[in-house]
C-alpha cells in the first residue's frame, strides 16, 4: 500500500494569518465562517495571499454488486447511463460547473459496462463493478491497492496542470449501501443509524435494505481496526479510488472540497488512515442522506450549506465554491484599519466605564 505523507499545518503561520483577518475593516469575527475558511486556505498554502488555481470538481464512477439485492430504487444500468449524461453535459454537475467555470473530469472507475474508447472520460476501469459483498468481499487487495493508485495519479496530473483545489463526487447506484457498511463497522454505529433511503425506497424497500446489510455485516464480522480492510470487503471502486485521490491532495497541499454521504466515506477511510488530511478539507454540505449527519459529527466536520440536497455528482461542491472563493478574495481584497484610514476597536479596560 501507497504512504502518503501528509504535513501537519503550521500553528505559527495560521496565528500570522488570523492578525491579517483581524485587522481587516470589520468587528472581529463578523465574517464568521468566512475568516474560518480563509485562515485554513492561507495556512495550507502558506501565504497571506492565497490563490485557487484552475479548480475541478472529478466524479468517479462505480457499480457495485450488492446492487442485485435490490437495495436501490433504480436498475444497475443507470450508472452507465448517467455517465453519458456527464459527458452529454446535462447533469446537475455540469450546470453548476459551468456556472462557477469549475473544470470537470468524469472518471470510469468500475461501471459495469463498456463505453466507447473515444468517449471524453478517464477510462480507469478496475472491473465491471464489484463483487456483491452480502457473500464475499466486495474487492480483492490487488484491485483496491489499483484503485488507490489510480486516484493518486489523477490527482498529480491535474496538480502539474496548476490545480491548487479539487472537489470530489460519485456516481453509482447501490454506492449508499457501501458506504453504511464502512461507517457502521468503522465508526461501530448500528447500521440501521448509518442507513439512508438513497435513490428514494419506500418503507418497505427501506426496511429490506437494512436487513440486507444487517446480514452482510454478520457474515463478515470484521473487527479489523484497518480503514483500508474494510474499504476492500464493503467498499467501490468509485470510492477507493476518490479515497487515494483525496490522500495524494493532501499530501500536494491542495485544498479538499467534499460533497455528501459517498464522498465523506472516502475521505473518512483516508482520514482514519491519517488525521492530517482533516486539515486540508472543507465539507460542502450536510446531505439529506440518514447517516451523513451522524458522519460528520464523528469526523468534527462543520459544513458550509445544508440545502436538503442528497444528488451526489460533487453537485455541492461545486454550489458551495463560491462561498471559498469569496473568503479567498476578502483576506486579498479587503482593506485593513490602517488602508482604509478607519479607526480600529479601542482596548476598553474592563473598569473603564465605571
Amino acid at each position: 500500500m501507497k504512504e502518503f505523507i501528509i504535513e501537519p499545518l503550521s500553528k505559527q503561520f495560521a496565528t500570522q494569518v488570523q492578525e491579517k483577518i483581524d485587522n481587516k475593516i470589520k468587528p472581529l469575527g463578523a465574517l464568521g465562517r468566512l475568516e474560518e475558511i480563509a485562515l485554513q486556505i492561507a495556512t495550507i498554502q502558506q501565504t497571506l495571499t492565497p490563490a485557487l488555481q484552475k479548480p475541478y470538481v472529478l466524479v468517479f464512477a462505480g457499480d457495485h454488486g450488492i446492487a442485485v439485492e435490490r437495495v436501490s430504487a433504480y436498475p444497475q444500468e443507470v450508472t452507465a447511463q448517467m455517465v453519458l449524461s456527464f459527458v452529454r453535459g446535462k447533469a446537475a454537475i455540469n450546470v453548476f460547473c459551468q456556472q462557477h467555470h469549475l473544470n470537470l473530469k468524469v472518471i470510469d472507475a468500475g461501471v459495469a459496462a463498456d463505453f466507447p474508447k473515444d468517449l471524453p472520460i478517464v477510462h480507469a476501469k478496475i472491473a465491471k463493478g464489484t463483487r456483491n459483498f452480502l457473500y464475499e468481499p466486495a474487492m480483492t487487495q490487488q484491485e483496491m491497492e489499483q484503485a488507490i493508485q489510480t486516484g493518486s495519479e489523477l490527482v498529480k496530473e491535474i496538480h502539474k496542470e496548476g490545480c491548487n483545489v479539487v472537489g470530489f463526487g460519485e456516481m453509482g447506484i447501490a454506492n449508499t449501501s457501501s458506504a453504511s457498511a464502512i461507517m457502521s463497522v468503522i465508526t461501530k454505529q448500528p447500521v440501521e443509524v448509518c442507513v439512508g433511503r438513497g435513490t428514494g425506497l419506500n418503507d418497505e424497500q427501506y426496511r429490506h435494505k437494512i436487513e440486507v446489510l444487517r446480514k452482510a455485516l454478520l457474515h463478515h464480522q470484521l473487527s479489523s481496526n484497518d480503514p483500508f480492510e474494510v474499504l476492500r470487503i464493503y467498499g467501490g471502486y468509485e470510492i477507493a479510488m476518490m479515497c487515494g485521490a483525496m490522500l495524494q491532495a493532501a499530501a500536494l497541499r491542495m485544498l479538499i472540497l467534499v460533497d455528501g454521504f459517498i464522498s465523506s466515506i472516502a475521505f473518512l477511510i483516508a482520514y482514519k488512515s491519517n488525521p492530517y488530511i482533516r486539515n486540508y478539507a472543507i465539507f460542502c454540505h450536510t446531505s439529506a442522506e440518514q447517516g451523513h449527519l451522524k458522519l460528520l459529527e464523528y469526523m468534527q466536520a462543520r459544513p458550509i450549506l445544508q440545502l436538503g440536497m442528497r444528488l451526489g455528482e460533487g453537485s455541492a461542491c461545486a454550489i458551495a465554491y463560491p462561498v471559498v472563493e469569496s473568503a479567498v478574495r476578502f483576506l486579498n481584497e479587503m482593506a485593513s484599519f490602517e488602508e482604509a484610514g478607519v479607526s480600529n476597536r479601542q482596548n476598553i479596560e474592563s473598569d473603564s466605564c465605571l
